[in-house]
């Protein structure tokens, strides 16, 4: 079977047609003999819109045996690896490839200590605990690379340069997506320039140190490139477009913004000692990371496909 056909969207859980790539630009398919197997081939095309854009960027990927659900196993250029995961505590009875919420985590065979969450969308567990920022995303695939993409990049693990788009082929949200975009009536593209933000804030939730925090900080405080004094700029050049009309509101405007701009560098002027600051704060000692999945889980069937067998030594 042609699982780098393009008739792959037909089996994808309520997808629309991909985006047409070049899939002699693809990292290769994984060499095992499962591959050869319908189970695998049908996982693989439920995972497509996960894995193929993956794959454009010279990734490759492959399917293994979670402890209540698939994984896609995804091999980095350090020899590191990510494994993309649905929640495995409690098991989902959702099909494979349309969970309610993804784990991404970044690992090493050989290296124990390398441990990274890289996204996390999956409905808390702690009803008193305040939602993650991507938890509003769910199931999407779209974010889901996004974020990856953005990780790998600044780590410099992609084979591919960042120039080239990575393009996502995940399916338009289904019902159970919809609430989480409901504030967005132009889809989840329409705010890229606050989408780049929310990456932002994410990285800072998600930063391991008090220096890794202070370096994004730096992004948003640095006086002459960071995102406030760029969006003083951004609201002084709104004023001047407002007074392009040549009337009273557009000029009574155009001072309002004016006034923005000054409110915001006044902020960083504010803040400009808040990056040393935050480099000079120490962490507690933290108790051990617990696995990214669970030993202790049992592993749970899937009705619609056969069951899966553990992985072979490759």
């Amino acid at each position: 079977m042609d699982t780098d056909g393009k008739d792959t969207p037909s089996a994808l859980p309520d997808s629309e047609h991909l985006v047409p790539v070049d899939t002699s630009l693809l990292a290769p398919l994984p060499e095992h003999r499962d591959v050869n197997t319908g189970w695998w081939q049908e996982l693989w095309r439920r995972h497509t819109h996960i894995t193929m854009p993956l794959r454009q960027r010279g990734l490759k990927c492959d399917i293994e045996v979670g402890l209540s659900a698939f994984l896609v196993h995804v091999a980095l250029p350090d020899d590191s690896y990510l494994i993309i995961a649905p929640p495995q505590e409690p098991a989902s009875n959702r099909s494979p490839g349309d969970p309610e919420g993804w784990i991404v985590t970044r690992q090493h065979g050989d290296d124990h200590a390398l441990f990274e969450l890289i996204y996390d969308s999956t409905p808390s567990t702690d009803p008193g605990a305040l939602g993650r920022p991507e938890f509003r995303n769910g199931g999407s695939a779209s974010h889901l690379i996004e974020a990856i993409d953005q990780r790998l990049a600044q780590l410099g693990l992609l084979p591919t340069p960042t120039g080239s788009p990575l393009t996502s082929t995940a399916p338009r949200p289904r019902a159970h997506q919809a609430r989480h975009e409901a504030t967005d009536r132009n889809g989840p593209a329409a705010y890229v320039y606050g989408d780049a933000v929310l990456a932002l804030t994410d990285r800072l939730n998600g930063a391991e140190s008090h220096a890794e925090a202070a370096a994004l900080l730096h992004q948003v405080l640095d006086p002459t490139q960071g995102l406030l004094g760029r969006l003083g700029e951004f609201f002084e050049a709104a004023g001047e477009k407002a007074k392009e009309a040549e009337q009273d509101d557009g000029f009574d405007l155009s001072d309002d913004l004016a006034h923005a701009a000054a409110e915001i560098r006044a902020l960083g002027e504010d803040l400009h000692v808040a990056e040393d600051r935050m480099r000079s704060l120490t962490t507690p000692p933290q108790a051990h990371r617990p696995a990214a999945l669970p030993a202790h889980a049992p592993p749970l069937p899937l009705p619609a496909l056969p069951p899966a067998r553990p992985r072979h030594t490759r």
